[in-house]
């Protein structure tokens, strides 16, 4: 009765480690990774996402990430072209390429190998060489260019089954005593330039002012001139009335008689001087 009962327990743990290794040998490969089938060790295949099997005791599974990883450094020491010293923080964008994950594998086992054999000897060489050709200003200044051109040297370098994505200077701390001097030299130039928008502002208002002046003494003399020439025409037709009346009345007396009778009131004068004779109208 006893060995019948052990051999049921023995039955019933044998059936169990199956099962647990039937259904441990089901495995899933995530989208954003990919699986490196081992058989005894040596790599036979990659698996693509989704749901696979393995045989017990046999094949092995090993996940490798597609995912874009950032690696940062910082602290990295570097001498511009004019002796500056200078710490930089630097982040590197990079992935493993789907295609590339069994030489991945096989050369650098996994990610933090191909971190720490490629990327990390690289990068702080390739910031250094090219930090070392701005001057400190012109790092600062520049900063855009300087990210280019470290990004493009890293990119050089490093080819293979590693992708660079970017890389992004997130800071450059150079010493207190020459961030100093680079703020005093900022603001001088600062005030230079401003300095040099108010006297181009001023030249373009004095440039109106002369427009002004002129366009008002141009005014002035367009009025002057038409002024004089009206003067000159209502001269010339007065004398021109005066000539013609003048030859009229040496032409006709009568016309002066005319005239007297014309301008007279019909009123005589209320005083006559003595020995002054009354004024007349010729009737005739």
């Amino acid at each position: 009765m006893v060995s019948k009962a052990y051999s049921i327990i023995i039955g019933a743990v044998i059936a169990l480690a199956l099962l647990f290794v039937f259904f441990g040998s089901w495995y899933t490969v995530d989208e954003t990774e990919r699986g490196v089938l081992l058989r005894n060790g040596a790599l036979v295949g990659v698996v693509d996402p989704g749901l696979s099997f393995k045989t017990p005791f046999i094949e092995s599974v090993r996940f490798i990430s597609t995912q874009s990883q950032v690696t940062s450094y910082d602290g990295l020491q570097a001498y511009s072209k004019d002796q500056q010293s200078a710490n930089l923080k630097v982040s590197v964008s990079w992935h493993i390429a789907p295609s590339d994950v069994a030489k991945v594998y096989t050369q650098f086992k996994d990610l933090d190998g191909i971190r720490d054999r490629m990327i990390s000897r690289q990068v702080p060489t390739q910031v250094e060489n090219v930090f070392g050709k701005f001057n400190a200003v012109a790092a600062v200044q520049n900063r855009v260019q300087l990210v280019n051109d470290i990004s493009t040297a890293i990119k050089a370098t490093i080819t293979g089954p590693v992708i660079i994505d970017s890389v992004q200077v997130e800071n450059i701390d150079f010493s207190d005593a020459y961030e100093k001097a680079i703020e005093a030299r900022m603001a001088a130039e600062v005030q230079v330039k401003t300095r040099e928008q108010q006297l181009a502002t001023e030249q373009v208002q004095a440039q109106i002012r002369v427009t002004q002046a002129q366009a008002e003494a141009d005014s002035q003399l367009a009025q002057a001139k038409a002024d004089a020439q009206a003067t000159e025409l209502r001269g010339k037709a007065e004398a021109e009335a005066i000539r013609a009346r003048a030859q009229a009345l040496a032409s006709n007396q009568n016309l002066v008689e005319l005239t007297k009778a014309e301008r007279w009131n019909g009123v005589l004068p209320t005083t006559v001087l003595p020995n002054g004779t009354l004024p007349f109208i010729d009737a005739k």
